[in-house]
């Protein structure tokens, strides 16, 4: 199954499939690790859901709704956390 990170809920991880967007978010994205062929979990989100707490190989990263939004995952069934 596929979605937008944006789209997972806390404790999912998935593999990044194809990360969308302008130039600059794209890339901005490419720089934290967020590439192709990238396992990705959704370790927790804000309060008031912005942003959203990811880890990311191996380390821990925060980014905002409307960027999580540009990168399409697909879900490993049944992997959490």
């Amino acid at each position: 199954m596929e979605k937008s990170l944006k789209e997972l809920l806390p404790g999912e991880a998935g593999v990044v499939v194809r990360v969308e967007g302008d130039h600059a978010v794209r890339r901005r994205l490419f720089d934290m690790g967020i590439t192709p062929g990238t396992e990705v979990a959704l370790r927790k989100t804000a309060p008031l859901g912005d942003p959203l707490e990811l880890t990311v190989r191996g380390y821990e990263l925060s980014i905002r709704k409307d960027e999580a939004e540009s990168v399409l995952m697909k879900i490993n069934e049944g992997e959490s956390l």
